[in-house]
């Protein structure tokens, strides 16, 4: 069976900078990619990944407010809150030329 696969584009130039200064952070990129199948915590990411626990939270922090990262939370046995986090998009399109720059984003279907 095949899936429609259905883009956003962004219309916005302040979220296109946002989305092109993301794409351009290493950091932010591999913390998309690594939690675009399941969801992650912020010390799977760092022990994964091999990023700094606080460089992980300044980047899910910037991918949360670009509306690029889910973010869900439970309480564990102990009491205390812990968060996962996920990818909200599949893929990042860009297309440049020297007028126009358009973005598209695929949004990832697991993320729910």
């Amino acid at each position: 069976m095949q899936e429609l696969v259905q883009s956003v584009k962004i219309v916005d130039d302040e979220r296109k900078q946002v989305i092109l200064e993301i794409l351009a952070d290493k950091y932010c990129k591999s913390i998309l990619h690594d939690t675009l199948e399941k969801p992650k915590s912020a010390m799977e990411i760092s022990g994964e990944k091999k990023i700094p626990i606080s460089t992980v939270y300044r980047r899910l922090q910037t991918l949360y407010d670009a509306k690029l990262l889910a973010i869900s939370g439970s309480i564990n046995q102990d009491g205390k809150k812990y968060f996962l986090y996920k990818s909200r998009v599949k893929s990042i399109s860009l297309k440049c030329d020297l007028e126009i720059t358009s973005v598209e984003l695929v949004p990832n279907t697991r993320a729910n």
